[in-house]
């Protein structure tokens, strides 16, 4: 058979992909849109910041490097939205699956055995990759595949609800996670770096805090992140006219942004620890984001420039596991060529990052001239 060369070989990916990287629509096309959104998720996620961490406080590039990095606190830039980016099309991507299982014969049993060992799946995976990246087996449920995993199923048992029901009990997490916080609000505030209550409940369950003020607690919230993009599939699966799917999704997308917005002064925008505020604010941007891709490559038709992003998005799991292991091998490597771009001055950082991502970029390409797509 002979290697894709280009959008046209897309429909010939494995059958099963849509559990992954790829999704279909009810006619059995692909959203292309929905491929290469998730290709720019996976670069981003694995850009090491665009390179631009060393010119965080550079008088011209200052600015913009502050949006390739996550904020201390409080707030959000663009970078604190990657993080829901990827794990809203986790959720885009269950719909899609499920369905394509259950025409295939699997019963309800089935699909829940199939959910429940790739959430393990997603589990052990998490810890072999931050072992052997931290170079000691240790224990940690706050990586993106961990968080991902325990949200994963508890998605999988709220979308047996009907839909008005699950939008209830998102609503229900959300300000249950609100209300756990206020009323343990501990001695420095309900929201404080160190002594709020997710991180009371990490010292005593785990012995220790993560570093950077992360949370276990925080895959409750990115529950309802996930269920964004379950929503979504819905939407995008169902009969109405296209232009009316853009409105819903637009108007869903300001929803949730005003709503974020709106309680912040009460429940502040943190995403270390995945507030209330912060899973609707961020997940208001990510939809908007995503419109704009649907926009762009199903209602307007351009396509071709799409094949750089479809190469990478559809094999993340790959793509995330080769650079949390062998990233940083990787930029030392080509930084024995390269120099660093040292000879560029204060944008040789960027200049360095770019190769290394082209450098991933590519063995995500020879990956799929020969259809080697890595799944769980």
């Amino acid at each position: 058979m002979p290697a894709p060369t280009g959008l046209q070989a897309l429909p010939r990916l494995p059958a099963d992909s849509s559990q992954h990287c790829g999704e279909k629509s009810p006619a059995g096309d692909r959203y292309l849109a929905l491929d290469a959104y998730r290709g720019l998720i996976m670069i981003l996620l694995v850009s090491w910041g665009l390179g631009f961490g060393p010119l965080r406080n550079h008088p011209i590039y200052g600015g913009i490097a502050a949006q390739f990095d996550h904020v201390p606190w409080e707030g959000a830039v663009f970078w604190d939205l990657v993080m829901p980016a990827f794990t809203i099309m986790v959720g885009v991507a269950m719909p899609f699956a499920l369905a394509r299982r259950t025409q295939l014969g699997a019963t309800f049993a089935q699909n829940l055995g199939h959910v429940a060992l790739r959430s393990l799946k997603l589990l052990v995976l998490s810890q072999v990759l931050s072992s052997v990246s931290s170079g000691r087996f240790h224990i940690q449920f706050v990586n993106v595949l961990t968080q991902i995993a325990f949200g994963y199923f508890l998605c999988f048992l709220i979308m047996q609800l009907r839909f008005r029901w699950q939008v209830l009990v998102a609503a229900l997490i959300l300000a249950g996670h609100w209300a756990l916080f206020a009323i343990f609000p501990g001695p420095d505030g309900a929201f404080s770096k160190e002594n709020n209550i997710a991180a009371v409940i990490d010292r005593a369950v785990m012995g220790y805090n993560y570093k950077g003020y992360y949370a276990n607690l925080n895959f409750i919230t990115n529950t309802v992140t996930i269920l964004f993009g379950v929503w979504t599939a819905y939407l995008l699966r169902s009969t109405r006219p296209q232009g009316r799917k853009m409105t819903i999704l637009l108007t869903a997308a300001l929803a949730a942004m005003t709503a974020g917005l709106a309680i912040s002064p009460f429940n502040p925008i943190v995403k270390r620890i995945w507030t209330s505020s912060f899973t609707l604010y961020s997940a208001g941007w990510v939809l908007l984001m995503m419109l704009a891709f649907i926009w762009l490559v199903e209602v307007k038709g351009y396509r071709r420039w799409t094949f750089p992003l479809v190469v990478v998005g559809t094999n993340c799991i790959f793509l995330y596991s080769f650079n949390f292991v062998l990233g940083g091998w990787l930029r030392r490597s080509l930084a024995v060529f390269t120099g660093n771009f040292k000879f560029l001055g204060d944008l040789g950082s960027v200049a360095h990052a770019c190769v290394s991502l082209l450098a991933l970029w590519y063995i995500c390409y020879w990956l799929y001239q020969r259809r080697i797509f890595i799944k769980l």
